[in-house]
């Protein structure tokens, strides 16, 4: 795996997922494009939230299912996919912090600078770089991000960009033709791949979160996560954003379909957040040797409040978490998972251990503010 890729854990039995660290998501927006010669009708699109952008996208219509072949799939789609570059601090086991490099991609959602790409593939990133397809290199911002769907939002201050088109994924069958836009090992911006839309709502197991995306067979590989999935009339159908990983295991690829990416991406852009998430208002770090126990000073393993965001929630810095409305809690995961089936609002009670007392608290769950 090259140096540069920054990989998420992703399980799936009977086979180990990884993340495919690095790619680009589409949007929508754009002008006319020239295809043999011939401008290839637009249709009007809302604009983005925040977006100056009014103007009318990209449609293709080739023939009367409006299907295009490759080479002008990836003349319509192409432009929308970015580079994207990351630097992360992080720390050896000795304490020490250096610098980390890492890539994906990303895909343009409108012309002024909003693009999508996977919350993987910027998570913990102190620096973001984005370059375009015709070479131009921007700084770039988290607008927001969503650890539970792997997407994020990111602005660059640029005009006239090329946006993607959305497809509308409820659409897909099984079998029809796929091409994938990305940068893979985070060095082969615009790699163009081809498959097959191989199946539909397959429930895939991401850093312990179910996720429900499409397959495919179009190569995937790290530096692909966040590059887009287009379909036979260059419409966004899918962010890739994982594929699987074995012996002999080849052609099983994986992506956010458009339909998820589109209510989550429009979200990010109007709030920051996803509205309706919860959360008890406390950070926490899983203590999950005695290496780690010493370092934070704490008497055993266990899952432990590191910081209280609200005052009234009754955690305090050093609580051990013990168990959520009567399950024992063994890692900060399950508690994240508890607590999300329910809704913002509900009380639930959590026991933690505090020095050598055992204490029972009732917590009103609150709409999260895109905190993981």
């Amino acid at each position: 795996m090259s140096e540069k890729t920054t990989p998420s854990k992703l399980f799936l039995l009977p086979v180990v997922l990884i993340t495919a660290c690095l790619s680009g998501l589409a949007g929508w927006g754009g002008a006319y494009l020239a295809l043999s010669g011939q401008p290839v009708p637009a249709v009007q699109q809302e604009a983005w939230p925040g977006s100056s952008y009014q103007g009318v996208s990209t449609a293709a219509a080739r023939d009367e299912t409006g299907a295009l072949s490759i080479p002008e799939i990836v003349q319509l789609a192409g432009p929308s996919v970015v580079e994207i570059t990351t630097e992360t601090v992080k720390t050896d086991l000795v304490m020490r912090q250096y610098i980390s490099g890492g890539a994906g991609s990303g895909v343009i959602i409108a012309q002024d600078g909003y693009i999508v790409t996977n919350y993987h593939v910027i998570d913990g990133a102190r620096r973001i770089s984005v370059t375009t397809h015709d070479g131009r290199n921007f700084e770039a911002k988290v607008v927001g991000k969503d650890p539970q769907t792997d997407l994020a939002v990111l602005k660059v201050e640029a005009a006239g960009l090329r946006p993607a088109v959305f497809g509308d994924s409820d659409k897909l069958v099984v079998g029809e033709l796929a091409v994938a836009i990305g940068n893979p090992l985070g060095e082969l911006g615009g790699t163009v791949t081809e498959g097959i839309i191989s199946a539909l709502n397959r429930d895939i197991i991401i850093d312990g979160q179910t996720m429900n995306l499409l397959q495919t067979s179009a190569a995937i590989n790290p530096g692909n996560s966040g590059g887009g999935l287009f379909n036979s009339k260059g419409e966004l159908i899918g962010i890739v954003n994982a594929k699987s990983s074995g012996l002999g295991i080849e052609g099983i690829g994986f992506a956010i379909p458009s339909n998820t990416v589109q209510d989550i991406a429009w979200q990010l852009v109007e709030y920051g957040y996803v509205r309706g998430r919860v959360e008890v208002g406390v950070t926490l770090v899983d203590i999950a040797d005695v290496r780690a126990a010493m370092l934070y000073g704490v008497p055993r393993l266990g899952v432990y409040v590191i910081s209280v965001l609200y005052e009234d929630t009754g955690f305090q810095p050093g609580d051990r978490i013990v168990s959520v409305e009567g399950r024992e809690i063994n890692s900060s995961k399950e508690f994240k998972n508890i607590i999300s089936g329910y809704k913002v609002g509900d009380n639930l009670k959590v026991v933690v251990q505090r020095g050598r007392s055992f204490i029972e608290l009732q917590v009103t769950l609150r709409e999260a503010q895109g905190r993981r």
